[in-house]
């Protein structure tokens, strides 16, 4: 696509922004000094990717390096629609891509709506130590990143990632890493809760409050109660 083509997605985003929304957004996300919130659907945002998929990477990055949230977004969901049309032994271009611009994924929305769809459909046939590597860093996003990028994996049924991950993240100081790794785990328990209550039996006690508040959300009240009274 052409630059033009990149102007017209930028002007299309400023049309469909809500007040309402960008209301929303400024209470939900407490954007940084500087970040400027149109207020823009989330599935809006999504049918616009798809709209705008063919775009390059050069604007891409252009996008990721807007101080415009919802072009930020916009720019991580095009990248996501490439990943997912895209042969999975051509994706490491891509992958490279969004592990060098980490720093653009700045907020929770980012990370959650393209940790999943972009990096992790690679890791089900790619090394994991990417994971080790962002689970370890001083960064908060790229440490949710490690985090939501699980989810193609639990999909798959391959649990013991995760687990893994959850350990090592359990002393993590931010509360919104506790609450990501609850989430993963509910997300094995609603596949395998067997699997999922085996490793709080193990574990629960070592792990923070928020995380298996989270975790035990779907469980029983009197099963749920034990794991949260553990903590």
């Amino acid at each position: 696509m052409t630059d033009h083509s990149l102007q017209q997605l930028r002007s299309t985003l400023r049309v469909l922004a809500e007040p309402g929304v960008r209301a929303q957004q400024v209470r939900l996300l407490s954007p940084a000094d500087g970040d400027e919130l149109l207020g823009v659907r989330v599935p809006v945002l999504r049918k616009l990717a798809r709209q705008y998929r063919e775009l390059s990477l050069d604007d891409v990055d252009v996008l990721l390096h807007s101080r415009v949230h919802d072009e930020r977004f916009a720019g991580l969901l095009v990248l996501a629609e490439q990943v997912r049309t895209t042969a999975s032994a051509d994706r490491k271009p891509l992958i490279d891509f969004y592990l060098a611009r980490t720093d653009c994924v700045d907020n929770w929305d980012l990370v959650d709506g393209s940790a999943p769809v972009v990096l992790g459909p690679w890791l089900l046939e790619a090394s994991l130590e990417v994971l080790e590597e962002l689970a370890g860093s001083a960064s908060l996003w790229e440490r949710r990143i490690a985090v939501l990028a699980m989810l193609p994996l639990i999909r798959a049924d391959r649990y013991e990632p995760t687990f893994a991950l959850v350990l090592a993240l359990r002393r993590d100081p931010e509360p919104l890493i506790h609450k990501a790794t609850g989430w993963m785990l509910r997300e094995i328990g609603r596949r395998d809760e067997r699997a999922m209550v085996g490793f709080l039996d193990r574990h629960a006690p070592e792990l923070p409050r928020i995380t298996v508040r989270h975790a035990t959300e779907r469980l029983a009240p009197d099963v749920r109660s034990r794991f949260v009274k553990s903590r």
